[in-house]
């Protein structure tokens, strides 16, 4: 059956569901979405019952859109929207969009502008016809956000046409061939970074992350070159499990040689997956080195990125449906559950996880409908892989902390933009709430600031007792006013002279660059005052040197390379890491529902990839293997 046949099907099927005085103009696939087009939107808006009548007489997901012939002049909506909106919503941008008929609301207070039950929604689409999409306005600002958000507005017209291409690919139909599904290992296995894997059935190839080794430059890249990915116009899919580097990072070079489909992942996750790798650019271009591609790929990939909430479920091949679940490692990071033919296999790819409660985040989900197979990390899967708990960690970080102010020292912390950035923020505020410690300025410098921003952008992804804060309560740890932002060389030599005690959160996190070395050759030789690592310090970095001991450093100042003494503590505060330790590992694979068949170790030391499928296989009873990349292995 072709596409314009199941779409034809389709058409029968909603005009003979759909009212007679509910006129439908057209039905046509954008994406895993089948959109109506009516002269009548106000009629769905009062019906929800048909929408869900719908939805399960098609088995898709379904979006009502308004014909463009009955949308209501956009100066005459506007005005008429504003009416309805409450003034306690803090609308600040209204936004229209003919081409999808949609008009984009920035709030301040998304539910406020929504309703309740959406009566809001539905009282906008009666008045003026036009869809009202409510987004949150991001109570720190962030530029990544709103150079996202203004991109995909300018390119909206693109996009639909790129939409329905991807539409039309997608509900091609399944063939009779024999079935059988297999997994690739074409990076990060029996190592760490440049991770990416290829499921493959007899009809589709979804690649799941496409990540880059930052500290390679030899075999940084997956192996993108093997005849099952090629030619890359054979990929349906590409799923991203979040947006750190080793994962993400090379998601543009497939747009730059010839791939036109779509980007799975959460909003969160595009908006991060563009910071890191607009930053990564940056950094290559300052360190002359040849970068693999450019802005213009990284606008590519937003074009075709489709965006999925948690639970959202959608298909993304003629015969893989995919879920997302909270992986509870950074803001918007997945635990990806693939549904494969009509029940022949499903397999779950957890990315990087974290099973324990954090500051930001709920443990990783480990619960699905239905699974016979599970690809996880061991990161720490070594039998010496054993972290404190966060309550452990916090309390060291206070001792630390502590020690530090009382001899008047300032506290510099290295850390990545990007999760543990927010998470030691968190902590720091709900010390010094609790008056565990004394007030003092809390100095954020770096990308950590617009992480930040952008965490503050989607507090729907953050644990539930930070969401019960800011949405019962209207109480936002990270907007404290204990964090203040260096945004300027000469805040940052300011602060360098200033004699009062402080603590600095800065990047780079392993001590390669970024403005941290600033504050290093500034108070490395003050015997007050203390460096604290809360991250993995990898072999050869600099963070690695002076966290084993080393008392000299060699240090480029002003041009030159001099010998720079540690006089300061050196301390670690381990506990906040965003992967599971050992335990945890074993603990998400037993508690996992319902008990899996096989599972897959990668994202690991080779020895920590293999004792930890080795002690899965022996406590569980459970198949298990540590590939090597460029294996393939068979799992229908």
């Amino acid at each position: 059956m072709t596409v314009e046949d199941v779409l034809r099907e389709i058409r029968g099927k909603v005009r003979r569901t759909v009212p007679p005085s509910i006129e439908i103009t057209d039905v046509e696939f954008e994406g895993p979405l089948l959109v109506i087009y009516t002269k009548h939107p106000h009629k769905f808006a009062g019906d929800e019952n048909l929408v869900r009548q719908l939805a399960k007489t098609l088995q898709k997901r379904i979006t009502i859109r308004p014909d463009p012939t009955v949308l209501t002049d956009s100066k005459v909506a506007e005005k008429k929207i504003k009416t309805i909106l409450p003034e306690d919503a803090e609308v600040t941008n209204l936004y229209f969009q003919p081409d999808a008929g949609e008009v984009i609301i920035e709030a301040v207070k998304p539910g406020i502008a929504i309703g309740k039950r959406g009566s809001l929604l539905n009282e906008i689409k009666k008045e003026v016809n036009w869809t009202p999409r409510v987004i949150r306005t991001p109570p720190i600002q962030s530029k990544t956000v709103q150079e996202v958000r203004a991109y995909l507005r300018t390119v909206s017209e693109e996009r639909k046409d790129i939409l329905r291409r991807i539409g039309r690919r997608l509900h091609r139909g399944v063939s009779d061939n024999e079935k059988f599904v297999r997994v690739t290992a074409l990076g990060g296995f029996r190592e760490v970074g440049r991770s990416c894997s290829l499921l493959h059935t007899q009809d589709s190839k979804v690649l799941i992350d496409v990540g880059i080794d930052v500290s390679s430059d030899l075999n940084g890249s997956p192996y993108l070159h093997l005849p099952e990915v090629l030619p890359l116009e054979t990929i349906d899919a590409v799923v991203v499990t979040h947006a750190h580097l080793d994962h993400s990072g090379l998601v543009p070079l497939l747009y730059k040689y010839g791939y036109d489909g779509p980007t799975y992942c959460t909003p969160p996750t595009r908006d991060l997956m563009t910071l890191l790798q607009m930053d990564y650019l940056k950094v290559a271009v300052a360190d002359a080195k040849k970068t693999p591609y450019s802005s213009e790929h990284i606008r590519s990939f937003l074009k075709h990125c489709i965006t999925l909430n948690y639970g959202d479920t959608t298909d993304i091949a003629p015969d893989v449906r995919l879920t997302f679940h909270n992986a509870g490692h950074i803001l918007g990071s997945s635990v990806c559950h693939f549904h494969i033919g009509e029940g022949l296999y499903n397999v779950v790819f957890t990315g990087d996880i974290k099973y324990e409660r954090t500051w930001l985040f709920n443990p990783a989900v480990n619960r699905f409908p239905r699974l016979e197979a599970v690809v996880m990390e061991s990161t720490y899967g070594g039998r010496e892989d054993h972290q404190p708990t966060r309550k452990e960690a916090v309390e060291r970080l206070k001792d630390i902390v502590q020690r530090t102010l009382k001899y008047k020292g300032k506290v510099l912390v290295p850390v990545f933009a990007v999760g543990r950035s927010q998470e030691v923020m968190i902590a720091l505020e709900n010390l010094m709430r609790n008056g565990e410690l004394p007030e003092v300025p809390v100095y954020l410098d770096g990308m950590i600031w617009e992480a930040t921003a952008i965490h503050t952008a989607y507090p729907e992804y953050l644990n539930n007792h930070l969401r019960s804060l800011i949405f019962h309560k209207g109480e936002n740890p990270l907007l404290s006013g204990i964090f203040e932002r260096v945004d300027s060389y000469d805040m940052r030599q300011e602060i360098l002279a200033d004699t009062d005690p402080c603590i600095i959160l800065a990047t780079s996190g392993m001590l390669n660059g970024g403005p941290i070395m600033e504050y290093l050759k500034g108070w490395a030789e003050d015997e007050r005052s203390t460096i604290t690592f809360v991250g993995y310090q990898a072999e050869g970095t600099l963070g690695r040197k002076i966290q084993k001991g080393w008392k000299e450093i060699p240090l480029t100042v002003t041009g030159k390379i001099t010998t720079i003494r540690i006089n300061m503590s050196v301390e670690t505060c381990d506990g906040f890491s965003g992967h599971s330790d050992r335990g945890q590992l074993l603990n998400y694979v037993s508690n996992t529902s319902p008990k899996p068949e096989r599972v897959i170790f990668g994202h690991g030391e080779e020895s920590k990839c293999l004792e930890i499928s080795s002690t899965v296989h022996r406590r569980f009873n459970i198949n298990t293997i540590a590939p090597m990349n460029l294996e393939t292995i068979r799992l229908k």
